[in-house]
């Protein structure tokens, strides 16, 4: 299966992915949020594969070429875009649990309001959350078919999935608690049933998932200190 993650030719510019931990000026931070705003906007719109970079350009009011300067394909700015995701989820996190304190974490347990707060927090930063839920399932069997793009994003959950596992376990150790479990295996076991519960949610048409089941294995692998 052929894709556009090809870089693009010299008459759409450079390769524009940055190497990692390069600043960008503010210019093209600003042209870089305008393109995923208008991406998430196509996308939610007419789905991954229904979406075209020139829609993507004419929602953000940019051409071709300001695209190529800063992604080299669809595929790349969706990869960008989840990851920018994936880190507003952490600080939305980071800030929720910083307004805790040690009280929240007991004798029997953590407290299921204070985990309440959390999920709530990372979910309403979704936005959108069945949208965002539809597309990135969309871009998952795009990722089974193409074996490139499915190396990438593999290789990117990885890496994210690594960081929130340190995050969480920063914050958790802040409010005197620890997982029971490696945080990496805690990670998997959390995200995987967030995933099942929004997916039963979202097919039986309801508009959020419901918490309860995420809730419950919160509880199973967080205890104190």
């Amino acid at each position: 299966m052929r894709t556009e993650l090809a870089t693009a030719g010299s008459a759409d510019g450079p390769d524009p992915r940055p190497a990692s931990g390069t600043a960008l000026s503010p210019r093209r931070e600003r042209t870089r949020e305008r393109l995923f705003e208008a991406a998430s906007e196509v996308f939610t719109r007419d789905g991954f594969h229904g979406a075209s970079i020139e829609a993507i350009c004419e929602a953000a009011g940019f051409t071709r070429g300001a695209f190529y300067s800063n992604f080299a394909s669809k595929e790349e700015l969706f990869l960008a875009l989840t990851e920018r995701q994936a880190r507003q989820d952490v600080a939305a996190i980071e800030a929720t649990v910083a307004g805790l304190d040690a009280s929240v974490v007991g004798s029997d347990g953590v407290d299921r309001d204070a985990v309440r707060s959390v999920i709530a927090a990372v979910t309403c930063a979704q936005g959108a959350e069945r949208s965002w839920f539809a597309i990135n399932a969309e871009f998952e069997l795009l990722a089974l078919r193409d074996p490139e793009i499915g190396a990438r994003w593999t290789q990117q959950e990885q890496e994210l999935r690594g960081e929130l596992a340190t995050a969480l376990s920063r914050v958790l150790d802040g409010i005197g608690a620890r997982f029971v479990v490696e945080p990496k295996v805690a990670v998997d076991l959390l995200l995987g049933a967030w995933s099942h519960g929004a997916r039963t949610a979202f097919v039986a048409g309801r508009a959020t998932a419901d918490p309860e089941a995420l809730e419950a294995l919160v509880g199973l692998l967080v205890e104190a200190r």
